[in-house]
């Protein structure tokens, strides 16, 4: 029997791979590796990550049952209900990765490891946490050289948070760009000049780019021990934990519910009917989107279900992540994801990294306070809004209609030279009715706004 067919995102190591067997996600683990994994199950590594809840646990399953030509071990690990990658993280998000992997590094060279690679897509969130999904990212320590992953590290973490703490632009974008890691020569000419004061800068970006620009000399590379590697992770460190204490700037949708028609009574009102909503419809998975701060979020987590809560602002969801985290909310994962515009299919033939469009799967969505801006702003007909909606739900939809004597829908109307009309309740439900039977409709006491629920045909 020839080995399984790989996962799409998981080719480039040799040492293992992913494979997907009846809805389950396995690895596979190559002859090659037998040493090194040998040593990360031997010394104590594996179940000191595992009890400290830094990594993935897994289980071993009987290679023999499976007869594949080139495997040394099988592994079932726990699975991840959602996949998302550093272009949908927040900034805290990425800090967090970004600690955890200094953090299992540590780990691993006092057990005689050391991290073979640092790449972004080797984290995932769970439980409202990051952890490393690779097992297999571990090669044994070797002392007198100095970490292969550096540059790797810097490329996925260090510069992204350096690029959005210094010139206030979402680390998103960057990453979007550049999906391995921003080159170091590209963060060199990006950072102002303000950051030239900064050692970890000098450090980290201009000496790292001086030394890549000098051509490959064939002398030896200079004498490395662990006391320099212990520096240098812990000036990484003390750098990451720094960009804590930076502020968050202001955006267009972070102050939505303080300074606009959602606070006081209207959103108390809005609150209780989405409760009502809520309270007897079964969902096993739940998407927010354009949630702003989360408030609804939240709500929904109160069922237990896993909940995704996307917006465009990525100060929003950065607002979200940390109240999860304070709150150590463990089924509410907030992604810096515009609906207008999701995360595409990328990698090597398109098939690398899937679009969060793909990796979606719920039975619930909720969409409130953003038809009109969808209508209105992006020039989105209401028949294609319908479409996009019911394409992407199992079953139910909540969603929140906003008519145009609303003070929010004239202003954005007012701003346009045209739009899809006509727009208006009736057009709304003719469209949706289409895609959607509406099981309760309910307008918000104090305003002309209407909450729906809906149940896909």
């Amino acid at each position: 029997m020839i080995n399984p067919p790989h996962h799409p995102a998981s080719f480039r190591d040799p040492s293992g791979f992913v494979f997907q067997e009846n809805d389950l996600f396995y690895r596979l683990v190559q002859p090659s590796y037998s040493a090194d994994y040998s040593h990360l199950m031997g010394s104590g590594l594996y179940e000191r990550l595992v009890e400290k809840q830094l990594m993935l646990s897994h289980h071993e399953v009987d290679a023999r049952e499976w007869a594949f030509i080139d495997s040394y071990r099988i592994l079932l690990p726990q699975q991840v209900p959602f996949i998302s990658y550093p272009y949908e993280w927040s900034f805290e998000m990425l800090q967090d990765a970004a600690l955890l992997t200094l953090q299992i590094n540590r780990l691993a060279m006092d057990h005689g490891m050391i991290l073979k690679d640092a790449s972004g897509f080797n984290i995932q969130f769970m439980n409202g946490r990051p952890l490393l999904i690779d097992t297999l990212s571990f090669t044994r320590y070797d002392e007198k050289r100095p970490w292969v992953a550096y540059r790797q590290f810097c490329e996925n973490f260090l510069f992204p948070l350096y690029l959005e703490y210094f010139l206030k632009v979402n680390a998103q974008k960057w990453l979007a760009c550049y999906p391995s890691g921003i080159p170091v020569e590209v963060t060199a000419k990006l950072l102002p000049r303000k950051s030239r004061f900064h050692l970890g800068v000098w450090l980290h970006v201009y000496l790292q780019q001086t030394i890549s620009s000098r051509a490959r000399s064939t002398a030896s590379a200079p004498p490395f021990n662990k006391n320099k590697l212990l520096r240098l992770l812990s000036h990484l460190d003390s750098i990451i934990q720094h960009f804590g204490k930076s502020k968050s700037y202001p955006t267009t949708w972070r102050d939505y519910y303080e300074h606009t028609i959602s606070s006081g009574e209207y959103l108390r009102e809005k609150e209780n009917i989405f409760r009502h909503f809520i309270r007897d419809i079964p969902f096993r998975a739940a998407l927010d989107i354009g949630s702003n701060n989360g408030y609804f979020s939240e709500i929904l987590a109160e069922k237990g279900s896993p909940v995704i809560s996307i917006d465009t602002d990525s100060q929003c969801i950065r607002q979200l992540y940390l109240t999860v985290r304070k709150k150590s909310t463990t089924n509410l994962l907030p992604l810096c994801v515009d609906i207008t515009n999701p995360s595409p299919a990328i990698g090597f033939n398109n098939l690398e990294r899937a679009s969060f469009l793909q990796r979606i799967h719920t039975d619930l969505i909720v969409a409130l306070a953003l038809v009109h801006h969808l209508v209105l702003s992006q020039n989105m007909p209401l028949e294609d809004l319908a479409t996009f909606l019911a394409g992407i739900t199992q079953r139910y939809l909540i969603i929140e209609f906003v008519p145009l004597a609303d003070d929010k829908a004239r202003e954005l109307a007012e701003n346009k030279d045209q739009y899809h009309s006509p727009y208006d309740s009736a057009s709304f439900e003719f469209q949706f009715g289409r895609k959607f039977t509406i099981e309760k409709k309910e307008v918000i006491p104090g305003s002309e706004r209407v909450l729906y629920l809906m149940v896909k045909r």
